[in-house]
């Protein structure tokens, strides 16, 4: 079983992550993969990853940041942040990680109803989360996009695709994880 590090991104720009965010994330990571979750504390992301053009941080720089942040025993992590993230081909991504590496992001801020207008719904948003974070450390494991509909690793580009698939990983992409295939 592999020791994932779980912990808050913070940024100067934006607010802490809703209650619940991380505690939700750890169960389901532990639930749905071979991964023992440990607790990490806080890390500050670095000014330079902030686009202030986009208004938005860059997910490969906060990638880079979790890297030269890990901590001895703890192989491979998760970061998560309130903040909108981007890559450089995309106007924003709900997270990002190295496949088979050793550094994922999650970001909140497009799971949250409140981004799209709409009163704010806790629940939902933590079933999001939970979702992507499955997601991202499936890829820390090895794991590619899958096209089975109901799959947590299907390729999500709007945040509805997200509510519509699973939590856990689909039968194949559970076999290859066991097998270690991924």
């Amino acid at each position: 079983m592999i020791v994932l590090g779980l912990f808050e991104l913070q940024t100067p720009h934006d607010p802490a992550l809703p209650p619940g965010v991380i505690p939700a994330m750890a169960a389901a990571l532990e639930s749905c993969l071979p991964v023992r979750v440990a607790g990490l504390k806080p890390l500050l992301a670095p000014e330079e990853a902030f686009d202030a053009k986009r208004g938005q941080w860059s997910a490969p720089a906060l990638l880079e940041d979790v890297l030269a942040s890990l901590p001895d025993g703890i192989p491979k992590a998760l970061g998560v942040t309130a903040s909108d993230l981007f890559i450089p081909m995309l106007s924003f991504v709900y997270g990002q990680a190295q496949l088979k590496g050793r550094a994922g992001v999650v970001s909140v801020a497009r799971l949250r109803q409140e981004y799209y207008g709409l009163p704010p719904n806790d629940a939902l948003l933590l079933e999001r989360a939970r979702k992507e974070a499955v997601h991202e450390a499936g890829h820390l494991l090895g794991l590619v996009h899958c096209s089975s509909p109901g799959c947590v690793m299907r390729l999500s580009v709007q945040v509805g695709q997200i509510d519509l698939k699973g939590e856990a990983p689909c039968p194949a992409c559970a076999a290859r994880l066991r097998e270690g295939t991924a």
